[in-house]
């Protein structure tokens, strides 16, 4: 682990390769599957080559850097070489088939322009359109190939000019989303640090651990927890493709047994997949006893995920207590509270009409109708508080459900030149998420998020419980669900609608007639929510964010502009 002395992120990383240059930093697993094991003074050298290449394209201290790379050793090298520099880093998700090429450009564009990124590293097939789309952008766009040939005959030594002060920005990490401007969250050396120290001691970070991760490293999740930590920390990362793991979840678990891997984080979407799409002859042959850690973030934590994931793998060495959990965000750099390895999941069964009408968690019972479970997302990490607030800033006591809020040592310094916005979201001290959920016993239980909220006759209804619903429909494509609320005139109030993925097996018009009834039902009859629309869709209809998750509101304006529209 880093010392308290450590000052800056490029601090170990050069004492590593000054004096451990053998050293095992990670083993780089490309999409095709073959393998290379990079050392601490490979690592160090390769990114002191963009470093100097950046230098020498006029790129300064201070400087924005985008970094527009699919998964590769040039990825990796861009990155920490911006920070080598003294610039700030910023790694943006690689143009791929599931986005919209429209879309996509232009909030390449928006965000070069907005944030005044003063270069943009790309690889040579791509460099021609992003070079044609920021022409009247003052923005250098470079290849990664012209760095490397810039550079070919330096001995990759690369030393800052000056030091890095410990409140200076490092990178910038950029919210989710498929349209409109993102927020760059402008994180301190300093922030960043204080996470790794949190979240290592929170995690019981040993020598013996390595951490495998598939997560791309343009989301905080994989960035941080996937990237950043092992390699600052000075623990082994095993570093698969996003692609890769998505056409193939199993190399996660086949490369995590080869390599002992100890600790990867999943968001609840890829329990599923697991689920999915391995089959168990698959991992006949895998001890995956070397886990001690499968820690759900990112999306809310859902028990029956858990429990679905438990039934396929506990029979090759994985428990109860490696299935962990984290509520974390970019603004607090990556965690905000984890849940203690070793221990089982926690289920606090509460009333859903009572969490819905009188935003109070009623426990009950499991078997009790209307139960819902929900999954603790732990305590604060270390140097991080967490608290429930009522709608004047109030802070509320257990059970009852408000906004999450947090301050820690570990916050953005801010808003990437959009102070308003920063100043919006932190008041006397405290980050308001725009996440909803209640506390007990010190743990934190997470319903929803607040722009997601459907108000229904004065019911405070919450989209993934919905969604989590459809989502046990035989016929409706696992995690390929969304709800969101549409204005009533009739009600006087917001009306629920729920649109499906159907599996190839329902596409007849009797069999959607019977799954549309099915899933009216069961929402009926575990939350009292009569939906006012369901619509069956066909595979890839619904849009994702570019870290997967299910994009709501593009979802409703396209329920909007294909359904309704085709209606009239």
């Amino acid at each position: 682990m880093i010392s308290q002395d450590t000052q800056t992120l490029i601090q170990p990383i050069m004492d590593r390769a000054m004096n451990q240059p053998d050293q095992l930093v990670l083993l780089f697993i490309h999409e095709n599957g073959t393998q290379e094991r990079i050392s601490a003074g490979e690592f160090y050298a390769e990114a002191s080559l963009f470093a100097a290449a950046l230098k020498k394209q006029g790129i300064g201290v201070d400087d924005l850097v985008i970094v527009v790379l699919r998964h590769s050793r040039e990825l990796l090298s861009a990155f920490w070489g911006s920070l080598l520099l003294g610039s700030i880093g910023s790694i943006f998700p690689y143009l791929t088939e599931k986005l919209d090429p429209m879309l996509y450009k232009e909030r390449v564009k928006t965000l070069v322009s907005h944030s005044g990124a003063k270069a943009v590293i790309t690889f040579p097939e791509f460099k021609d359109d992003l070079s044609a789309l920021l022409a009247d952008v003052d923005c250098r766009v470079i290849s990664s190939q012209e760095v490397l040939d810039g550079v070919s005959h330096s001995k990759g030594d690369f030393m800052p000019e000056r030091a890095v002060h410990p409140e200076k920005i490092a990178f910038l990490q950029h919210s989710s989303g498929t349209t409109g401007l993102q927020k760059g969250v402008a994180l301190s050396h300093r922030a960043v640090l204080n996470q790794i120290r949190s979240l290592g001691q929170a995690l019981q970070l040993n020598a013996k651990d390595r951490i495998i991760s598939w997560l791309p490293l343009y989301h905080d999740m994989g960035l941080i927890g996937g990237f950043v930590l092992p390699i600052v920390a000075g623990i082994p990362l095993i570093l698969l493709s996003p692609f890769h793991w998505v056409r193939d979840p199993k190399t996660l678990f086949v490369y995590g047994a080869e390599h002992q891997a100890t600790i990867t984080w999943l968001p609840n979407f890829a329990y599923n997949h697991c689920v999915r799409g391995i089959r168990r002859s698959d991992i006949a042959h895998l001890d995956l006893s070397s886990l001690r850690a499968l820690i759900s973030c990112s999306e809310p934590v859902r028990r029956d995920s858990f429990e679905k994931f438990l039934n396929i793998f506990q029979g090759h060495g994985i428990t109860a207590g490696m299935l962990q959990a984290s509520f974390a965000l970019a603004e607090n750099t990556f965690a905000a509270t984890q849940t203690i390895p070793g221990e089982p999941p926690h289920y606090d069964w509460v009333d859903i009409h009572s969490l819905q009408a009188e935003k109070f968690a009623m426990p009950v019972t499991p078997e009790v109708e209307g139960a819902l479970a929900m999954v603790s997302n732990g305590k604060p990490i270390p140097g991080t508080e967490v608290a429930i607030a009522g709608p004047d800033g109030e802070h509320l006591p257990e059970r009852r459900t408000g906004e999450i809020i947090l301050r820690s040592n570990c916050m953005l310094t801010e808003y990437y030149h959009r102070s308003e916005l920063t100043d919006q979201a932190i008041l006397d001290g405290w980050f308001y998420t725009g996440d909803i959920g209640y506390m007990v016993e010190g743990e934190l239980y997470v319903s929803g998020r607040k722009k997601d909220l459907i108000i229904v006759g004065g019911k405070n209804i919450f989209p993934q419980d919905l969604e989590a619903i459809a989502n046990t429909v035989p016929g409706v494509y696992p995690g390929r669900a969304v709800a969101f609320g549409v204005d009533d005139a009739r009600l006087g109030s917001e009306g629920v609608v729920m649109v499906c993925e159907v599996e190839a097996s329902q596409q007849g018009d009797t069999q959607k007639q019977e799954l549309n009834a099915a899933i009216r039902q069961q929402v009926v009859r575990e939350t009292e929510i009569t939906l006012m629309d369901v619509r069956l869709v066909d595979e890839r209809w619904l849009i994702k964010t570019s870290s997967g998750k299910i994009a709501r509101n593009d979802n409703r304006e396209k329920y909007f502009r294909e359904i309704l529209h085709k209606d009239v």
